[in-house]
C-alpha cells in the first residue's frame, strides 16, 4: 500500500462489509461535507473531496473492489484500465463521466443546484412557502388529562382574495420573466478546481415564480397578502405537557406573491393546579394531616383531577409516607396507560398550645409508647430515605 494514501473504506467511512448502496451514501455525504464551494480556498477539504471521488471509483465497481479488496492500493499485476496506483493522478472529469453522476442531487444540499455540463436535472419554477406562526395556549391541567378542542381566531396574513395571491391586477397582469425566461432559475458558470461547472439559482428577477407582474393589485398593492384574522380549530390530545408542539399544516401565514403558507405551531403552557403537581403522567398531592389523625387513623378528602375522593387514613401513618390512588394521573402518552396520584403524607405539629394541651401533651411523653424504639426509628428512617437520595 502507498504510504500515502488512506484505505478507502476508511476514507468513506464504512466498512469492508458496506453494500453498494452503503457506499454511495457514504460517498456523498463526504462530497457534500467537502465540496470546494461549500470550503472555498480550503486545499484539504479539496483533497480530502478528490479522495472520497477516488475511493467510490473503486469500491463502486465490483471488479475494481475485489482487486482492492485482495491487493490494496497496488491493485495487483493487472492494475486498472482507468489509472489508479502507480503514481497517475485522479481524473474528476473521467470519474464524473463513468459514473454519469447527477451533481445537481449534490449541490442542491448547499448551493442551489448544478446544471448544465454536469447533467444536474433544471428545476421549474418553485413554490415558495410562507413562514409559520406560533401562538401558545394556556390549559388547566384537568383539560391536559381529558384533552381539549379549542377554536381561536389567529391574527395571519392570508391571500389577497382580489387577487388571488399573486399580486397582479385581477389575478391575471403577468408577463414572463425576462431573464430566466420563465424557468425561475438561472444558469451561473462558476470555476472550480476541476474547470468550469455550471450552477443553478433562484432568478432574482422574478423571485423563482418565472413571471413578473405587469400591473399590480390595488387592494394589496402587489403583496398577494392582508392581514387578517382566521379562526382555527384544533384538537389537543390527552395528555399533552408543557411546551409540547403540535403543527396545523397549512394554518401559517401565505406567503408573499403566491405559493403555499406555512403552519400554525400551537405551543402548550400549562397553567398550575392550587393544589396538584404534575410528574410525568403522575399526580402529586401533598396532605397534612393532624398528629390524631395520623396516630388513630381516619378518613379525610383529598383533591384529584376528576374531583374530590375520600381516602382512609391507617393508624400509626408516619410522615413521609406515600398513598397511591390508582389510574387518577394523566394518560401515559409515551408508555400508554394512565398514571397515578401519589399522596404525601406530612403530619402538621402545633406552633401554639394551650396550657390544658401542653399538660396533657406532657403526660403522654412520659408513656413509654409514645417513643420510638430503636427498631422503629431504623423501620421508619429506611421509608424516608428516599427522601434524602
Amino acid at each position: 500500500m502507498e504510504q500515502n494514501k488512506r484505505d478507502y473504506y476508511e476514507v468513506l467511512g464504512v466498512g469492508r462489509d458496506a453494500t453498494a448502496e452503503q457506499i454511495k451514501k457514504a460517498y456523498r455525504k463526504k462530497a457534500v461535507q467537502y465540496h470546494p464551494d461549500k470550503n472555498p480556498g480550503n486545499k484539504e477539504a479539496e483533497e480530502k473531496f478528490k479522495e472520497a471521488a477516488e475511493a467510490y471509483d473503486v469500491l463502486s465497481d465490483e471488479k475494481k473492489r475485489q482487486l482492492y479488496d485482495q491487493y490494496g492500493h497496488s491493485m495487483g499485476p493487472q492494475g486498472f484500465s482507468g489509472g489508479f496506483g502507480g503514481g497517475q493522478e485522479f481524473d474528476m472529469s473521467d470519474f464524473f463521466n463513468r459514473h454519469g453522476f447527477d451533481l445537481g442531487d449534490i449541490f442542491n444540499m448547499f448551493s442551489g443546484g448544478f446544471g448544465g455540463a454536469t447533467g444536474g436535472r433544471r428545476q421549474g419554477p418553485r413554490k415558495k412557502r410562507g413562514g409559520d406562526v406560533r401562538i401558545r395556549v394556556k390549559l388547566t391541567l384537568e383539560e391536559l388529562a381529558k384533552g381539549v378542542t379549542k377554536t381561536l381566531r389567529v391574527p395571519t396574513f392570508m391571500e389577497c382574495p382580489h387577487c388571488k395571491g399573486t399580486g397582479a391586477k385581477d389575478g391575471v397582469a403577468f408577463a414572463t420573466c425576462p431573464r430566466c425566461h420563465g424557468q425561475g432559475r438561472i444558469v451561473i458558470p462558476q470555476q472550480t478546481p476541476f474547470g468550469v461547472m455550471q450552477s443553478e439559482a433562484v432568478c432574482p428577477e422574478c423571485d423563482g415564480s418565472g413571471k413578473v407582474i405587469t400591473e399590480q393589485c390595488t387592494y394589496c398593492h402587489g403583496q398577494g397578502v392582508e392581514r387578517r384574522e382566521q379562526e382555527v380549530t384544533f384538537s389537543i390530545p390527552a395528555g399533552a405537557a408543557e411546551g409540547q408542539t403540535f403543527a396545523l399544516r397549512g394554518k401559517g401565514n401565505y406567503p408573499k406573491g403566491g405559493g403555499v403558507p406555512g403552519d400554525l405551531l400551537v405551543v402548550i403552557e400549562e397553567i398550575k393546579h392550587p393544589e396538584l403537581i404534575r410528574d410525568g403522567a403522575d399526580i402529586i398531592y401533598n396532605l397534612m394531616l393532624d398528629f390524631p389523625t395520623a396516630a388513630l387513623g381516619g378518613s379525610v378528602e383529598v383533591p384529584t383531577i376528576s374531583g374530590r375522593a375520600r381516602i382512609n387514613i391507617p393508624a400509626g401513618t408516619q410522615p413521609g409516607k406515600v398513598l397511591r390512588l390508582r389510574g387518577k394521573g394523566l394518560p401515559d402518552r409515551e408508555n400508554g396507560g394512565i398514571g397515578d396520584e401519589l399522596i404525601n403524607i406530612m403530619v402538621y405539629v402545633p406552633e401554639k398550645l394551650t396550657d390544658q394541651q401542653r399538660s396533657t401533651i406532657e403526660a403522654m411523653r412520659q408513656q413509654p409508647e409514645m417513643k420510638p424504639s430503636e427498631a422503629d426509628s431504623k423501620r421508619i428512617f429506611s421509608k424516608l430515605k428516599h427522601i434524602f437520595d
